[in-house]
């Protein structure tokens, strides 16, 4: 005999199973991005949708801002997610004048769902001209109080003391192959060079080039404009 499941207990079983696979990063950390004042304040990831909360802060007189359309979530195997809606604001050529120095503007946008699991993600603005980016996400919360403390310690400590803080952070997760490796290296690169550690600033150089860390093509031209180069 089939048994029949009441409407209300099946929405009921469907919410809780939603409920447990959702997941919010607060303050993720970005390994790069293109806007000194454009920050992730959150992401949720659900099974049905991913709202990332963001906030941009205002720096010039007269300042404006939008987001494009073409705006999409790029996962660790490459597949895009594109925007679904945005909230909060106007969409290019539209754009919000802001009414001061130092306003700040808080706006969501919504994608499909991200994979179970997914550890990173990069977030691309595909326009034609001042487009933000986010690369290397961190959707981990255990990497993301991990990332905060090494941060807050190198902070307050010396340069030779800093290449060991993001060597044991990097150690930990070098054969993830996760979007955050690209900025460990490029804080041990700093810290060694900032010490006149020429040896060691390019050895660990090398060992960025030849990684196989997430967009390394974009962590090598940071160094390089930076006027690091061997």
């Amino acid at each position: 005999m089939k048994k029949i499941i009441p409407s209300f207990i099946l929405f009921l079983l469907i919410f809780y199973s939603a409920k447990g696979y959702s997941q919010v990063f607060s303050n993720p950390n970005s390994a790069l991005k293109s806007h000194e004042t454009l920050d992730i304040l959150k992401i949720e990831a659900t099974p049905v949708i991913t709202i990332i909360y963001l906030s941009i802060e205002n720096r010039i007189e007269g300042g404006a801002f939008c987001a494009d359309k073409n705006i999409y979530i790029i996962d660790p195997e490459g597949k895009k997610l594109f925007l679904k809606e945005s909230s909060g604001i106007p969409v290019c050529p539209d754009h919000y004048n802001f009414k001061f120095v130092g306003e700040k503007l808080r706006f969501t946008l919504t994608f499909p769902p991200l994979k179970e699991e997914t550890k990173w993600v990069d977030i691309i603005e595909d326009c034609s001209s001042n487009c933000f980016w986010f690369y290397g996400v961190t959707l981990d919360n255990e990497l993301n109080t991990k990332l905060d403390v090494a941060f807050n310690l190198a902070s307050d400590s010396k340069p030779d003391q800093n290449i060991d803080i993001f060597r044991n952070v990097l150690d930990s997760i070098d054969s993830q192959n996760l979007g955050i490796e690209g900025l460990l290296y490029i804080n041990i690169i700093n810290a060694a060079k900032e010490n006149a550690d020429e040896v060691n600033t390019r050895v660990w150089y090398k060992r960025l080039l030849s990684s196989h860390s997430p967009r390394v093509d974009h962590y090598i031209k940071y160094l390089n404009d930076k006027g690091i180069k061997y």
